[in-house]
């Protein structure tokens, strides 16, 4: 099992200086940093040759996350809407390739967070959805990506909320490289039992993102028993990636996206918040070794 830690841990807005954090990552303990793909579609071939640089210097792997705009909305009723979607993941993708980035997941089936003030017909959206991934799956396989769709809590989305609802989308699209993603802070919210969840995603599990109850680092809580976590990876044979994806800083996009209003580092500087990182990611290396 490989361990990885979202960027946006230390950030307030969507994109950074990754090869920094490669580094950070590395010292930290950790196997892998996930990046966003936001602005990705516009970086610059230099910038793609130092950040591979980096991530081999450091021997980290790269995964990738992203929450579609509503003008990348791959389940809009508006063909140019699917269109520009399908544009903006093309130019990714190539970007993606040549990280050597085989995974990417999220909410990519539509746009995150939702706007709730608009009418919603969930079965209409879903029947489009499922579309519109096809084609975005097509577009993938030619880079030999995953693409891993998220299952998400009511608040920030309505089409996939639970494990089965996310494995029925995944056979329905039924694209090889159209994987099931989970994350234990939105299944905190929305299954009835996590260890049931995860198995019912044997054989479509392709991403697994980490996270206590409220967004901080694992092992800062006490709600989620993360042995419990651990052994059901395990009992489904999943050997992909296990990322950490806390959010603890309140301001900037990040903070406003993910409705983080309070401080939850507990005033920490930069370099107190890579001590809890490194302390988390060792605290699930014991677990998973106890599994």
């Amino acid at each position: 099992m490989k361990f990885g830690i979202y960027y946006a841990f230390w950030e307030k807005q969507w994109g950074a200086d990754y090869e920094g954090y490669i580094k950070k990552a590395a010292n930290l303990g950790f196997d892998i940093l996930e990046i966003s793909c936001a602005s990705l579609d516009e970086v610059s071939s230099d910038d793609v040759k130092a950040l591979y640089e980096a991530k081999e210097k450091y021997k980290i792997s790269l995964t990738a996350g992203y929450g579609p705009k509503p003008t990348q909305n791959i389940a809009s009723e508006d063909s140019k809407v699917v269109n520009n979607t399908l544009h903006f993941w093309e130019k990714v993708f190539k970007v993606l390739k040549a990280l050597d980035i085989d995974t990417v997941g999220g909410g990519l089936y539509y746009y995150w967070p939702v706007d709730y003030t608009k009418q919603i017909n969930k079965p209409s959206d879903w029947e489009r959805s499922v579309k519109g991934v096809s084609k975005l799956a097509d577009l993938a396989a030619d880079y030999n990506i995953n693409i891993c769709m998220e299952s998400l809590n009511r608040h920030e989305g309505f089409l996939i909320n639970t494990a089965l609802e996310c494995v029925s989308f995944v056979k329905q699209v039924g694209k090889k490289n159209v994987k099931a993603m989970l994350d234990t802070y939105h299944m905190n919210m929305e299954e009835d039992d996590m260890r049931e969840a995860i198995l019912q995603t044997k054989g479509y599990l392709g991403h697994f993102h980490v996270g206590e109850n409220n967004r901080r680092l694992p092992g800062q809580g006490k709600i989620i028993n993360w042995l419990e976590i651990a052994k059901a990876l395990k009992d489904i044979d999943y050997s992909g990636a296990v990322v950490m994806e806390p959010f603890v800083l309140t301001g900037g996009k990040v903070g406003n996206d993910i409705k983080i209003w309070r401080d939850m580092s507990d005033n920490a500087t930069g370099e107190m918040l890579d001590i809890q990182a490194a302390e988390s990611v060792s605290f699930l290396k014991e677990i998973f070794k106890k599994a």
